[in-house]
């Protein structure tokens, strides 16, 4: 079986990456036929196709009314990129092609291109593109709805797009596109990696098929901490949606005080420093030892998120060392995490009882190492990458027919 994999990144930039690089190296080493569709970047990893990839696209580079008209076409319609896969698909012929984030710089024009090729095509949703035009379902910090339940004008007329006018404006216009293109319509499967991202999507879609198959982490190579930690870690996006903010004040509000080390940067770096002197502010680090050594050496990991997260790999990550997570109750995190048994929920933006759970695992280490034994359990037992890549081959192979 020949699979075309589709992702605007070449290389790890987010959780779509690496979710993206898992599935590909994984079939490659089960001996399936892989193929690469991306963007053309000088951070790229190499690839045999390379020279099949889209010109790189950066719409904050547009200059100029026409530069930015004709920036605006692309971000709906890659013409490019359809021609391009195109040429490919007549080369390689692949069984499947996979999609994973492949919004404004590729275009979900490509998924119609896969179609009348006559591939079967399978997309992973990492976040919720196809509900919400900003990607997110936030406006102004706060949880959205109202491009799923009403029009997708009101992206344009909220200025979702960091404020700007334009910019909102393209949002809007290719989220119109999308729902008369059909492109989502037409994949033979979405797959969600939560089921809490599978009812929303069926909220937009009610009658495409959607499979849960939940993100993946190789417990193979990763050695649980040995240990109860001596503090607490984040790790992530410093943005208001991620509650950055809220767990810096309930580390303010600890009664048993403990250190916070923040790793990550984002546009709220530069307020969270001025305003917190307790956390530790590590910056950006890349995947290495050196934050595998971190996560394992903390008492546990907050992940205080307060929009609709995923299937959060933060959590997983956190699950593969050992170590216990207080994370927000929203979004796929309750379906990752077990209250009381491998951390705990909190309701998102109250620090008050985010303090107060610090507490408690900070007054008691006993009581952190056996949740994050439980967390490591939960990992081997349903977020190992063997049962990820194992559920999904299966989809392949029922795809286009294969029996085992």
């Amino acid at each position: 079986m020949k699979i075309l994999f589709v992702n605007k990144f070449f290389f790890i930039k987010g959780g779509a990456e690496t979710v993206y690089f898992q599935e590909r190296d994984a079939m490659l080493q089960s001996g399936y036929q892989v193929v690469d569709f991306s963007m053309k970047h000088v951070e790229n990893k190499p690839s045999p196709w390379e020279e099949f990839f889209v010109q790189n696209v950066d719409y904050h580079d547009s200059h100029g009314l026409m530069g930015r008209v004709r920036a605006g076409v692309d971000f709906i319609y890659n013409s490019q990129a359809c021609a391009k896969l195109n040429t490919l698909l007549l080369r390689e012929r692949p069984d499947i092609v996979h999609f994973h984030n492949i919004y404004h710089q590729i275009t979900p024009a490509v998924i119609g291109v896969a179609k009348r090729f006559g591939c079967k095509t399978v997309l992973t949703a990492h976040d919720y593109k196809i509900v919400c035009p900003s990607y997110t379902m936030l406006r102004d910090g706060h949880v959205c709805e109202e491009c799923l339940t009403g029009s997708v004008i009101n992206a344009f007329r909220h200025r979702c797009q960091q404020g700007d006018t334009f910019k909102s404006l393209l949002l809007s216009l290719e989220a119109y596109w999308q729902k008369f293109a059909r492109n989502y319509a037409m994949l033979d499967c979405i797959i969600a990696p939560s089921e809490f991202m599978r009812q929303t999507l069926l909220r937009k879609l009610p009658h495409t098929r959607i499979d849960v198959i939940v993100n993946g982490i190789d417990a193979s190579t990763t050695v649980p901490g040995d240990t109860a930690g001596d503090y607490f870690l984040y790790i992530g996006r410093l943005s208001r949606e991620k509650g950055v903010s809220t767990l810096a004040q309930a580390q303010q509000k600890m009664t048993q005080k403990m250190p916070l080390k923040i790793v990550g940067d984002g546009p709220l770096g530069k307020d969270l420093r001025a305003r917190f002197s307790g956390p530790e502010f590590l910056g950006y680090m890349k995947h290495s030892e050196a934050l595998n050594n971190l996560i394992r050496g903390a008492r546990a990991v907050i992940v205080p998120s307060e929009y609709y997260e995923n299937c959060s790999m933060s959590v997983l990550e956190a699950m593969a060392f050992g170590r216990p997570v207080i994370g927000g109750n929203i979004g796929g995190i309750p379906e990752q995490i077990r209250d009381n048994v491998d951390g705990y929920l909190v309701e998102p933006g109250d620090s008050d009882a985010l303090a107060q759970l610090m507490d408690q695992l900070a007054a008691d280490p006993q009581r952190a190492r056996d949740m994050g034994m439980s967390a490591r359990q939960r990992l081997e037992e349903k977020y190992d990458l063997a049962r990820h890549m194992q559920v999904l081959q299966a989809l392949y192979q029922q795809l286009v027919g294969v029996t085992t």
